[in-house]
């Protein structure tokens, strides 16, 4: 049953009280500034320290109301407002991301966050490993991880499901369309690393940085090499093997998922470099 407000709510420990304000306040997926300030004043909590960095600014505001007034129902009612899935009509994936990272520490103050953004009961979690359990191992451990959005995109529903292996492949199509969206080539595997960061028409098409020194031209091949890697020893046996010939367990999903993490930061920073 979802949350009403007709009793007094016990006060978040200090420390859940951080890890949530570190979540909803992320500096590059949480709430922004303004977003915060908005949303305090919506739910008449008074903000002490504007002018702070964001999560510390909402966990200020958490705990000074929480201590003058001896309730959690403040901390509650910021979660729905922030949480209002109306708000992420046009971003869904943001939604999932955010209400998974705060289900994993919500676990542990006996609640849960539901997709309509409505704080629920449940039992309290023990141990991480319950937590992570509850929002989805994997995921959870991915988005604590704060992986990048398009791989989860690419793969929400076969790690929903725990299936390890189809969530790396998708994964890695996450990689192939991003470089071609960025090159406009249509090109597929190492043929389109080479085509995209190699230097076979003098220069590449891509760069991850001016390519003005002996170590910057040597972080462009270092990341073809990784690329060309990924391809031959993830994509291209998955795309061939039969899934019960690959012995895809969660801990190589995590390791593998979080390096296709990395590689897509690293495309967010490329540009053209020739026409």
């Amino acid at each position: 049953m979802s949350i009403a407000f007709k009793t007094r709510y016990a006060p978040f420990p200090a420390e859940r009280l951080e890890a949530i304000s570190k979540v909803l306040a992320d500096t590059s997926t949480g709430l922004t500034g303004s977003e915060i300030d908005h949303l305090l004043q919506n739910c008449n909590v008074p903000n002490p320290t504007p002018d702070m960095t964001k999560w510390k600014r909402l966990y200020n505001a958490f705990v000074e109301f929480q201590n003058q007034h001896q309730v959690g129902n403040h901390v509650i009612v910021f979660i729905h407002k922030a949480m209002d899935p109306a708000k992420y009509v046009g971003e869904p994936q943001v939604f999932r991301s955010r209400r998974d990272r705060l289900n994993s520490v919500l676990a542990f103050c006996g609640y849960t966050l539901g997709e309509d953004g409505r704080l629920r009961r449940a039992d309290a979690a023990r141990t991480i490993d319950q937590a992570l359990e509850r929002a989805n191992r994997l995921h959870a451990a991915l988005t604590q991880r704060s992986v990048h959005p398009d791989v989860l995109v690419f793969c929400k529903a076969e790690l929903l499901d725990e299936n390890y292996f189809h969530a790396v492949f998708e994964a890695m199509k996450s990689i192939t369309a991003k470089m071609r969206k960025l090159s406009g080539l249509t090109g597929d595997g190492c043929d389109l690393v080479h085509d995209c960061f190699g230097q076979r028409h003098g220069a590449p098409l891509l760069a991850l940085n001016p390519l003005a020194t002996e170590t910057q031209r040597g972080e462009q091949n270092g990341f073809m090499n990784l690329l060309k890697g990924l391809y031959g020893t993830i994509r291209n046996p998955l795309a061939h093997d039969p899934k019960v010939e690959w012995d895809m367990t969660e801990q190589d999903a995590l390791d593998i998922l979080t390096t296709i993490s990395l590689v897509h930061r690293k495309l967010d920073q490329a540009h053209r470099f020739r026409t």
